[in-house]
């Protein structure tokens, strides 16, 4: 079963959001496939650390940057993005600069450790930050995370 059906499926099962993997950034015509079915609705799922970027199986000549794919994706009626990383302070300086040169929403859901992360983040213009290992191993706790997330 491809992705546009898959979509088709789990929104038939209730769900109000679709992510696609990383692969579908080397795919466009899945992606323009996806973006029929789901709408805004879809989200595509980056991991934006060097390392991982470089290690992906990418079909292209060279490795594109996350700028490059965001941006291409975006033109494919992507709009909205969440990243697997992207806590630190570099990487805040860059998620603010993406968003602001493509207008896309950016979630990011792994790499915050602190309060001063989300702060960090929502200040950079981040739509949302997705919480796990912090809440879970009592890092963060919930209220002062919303409280720094407003």
């Amino acid at each position: 079963m491809d992705g546009p059906e898959q979509i088709r499926l789990i929104f038939a099962a209730g769900a109000t959001r679709a992510v696609l993997g990383m692969a579908a950034a080397d795919d466009p015509s899945l992606v323009r496939e996806c973006v029929a079915v789901a709408g805004d609705w879809l989200a595509v799922g980056l991991d934006p650390r060097p390392e991982r970027f470089a290690a992906f199986p990418w079909r292209r000549q060279a490795v594109p940057t996350l700028e490059g794919v965001v941006s291409e994706l975006v033109g494919l009626g992507v709009g909205r993005f969440v990243l697997s990383h992207g806590g630190g302070a570099p990487e805040a300086e860059r998620l603010a600069a993406l968003a602001a040169a493509t207008g896309a929403e950016i979630l990011v859901a792994g790499g915050v450790a602190d309060l001063a992360s989300i702060r960090r983040l929502r200040a950079a213009g981040v739509t949302g930050i997705i919480l796990g290992e912090v809440l879970l191993s009592g890092a963060v706790d919930f209220p002062a995370a919303l409280e720094a997330a407003a």
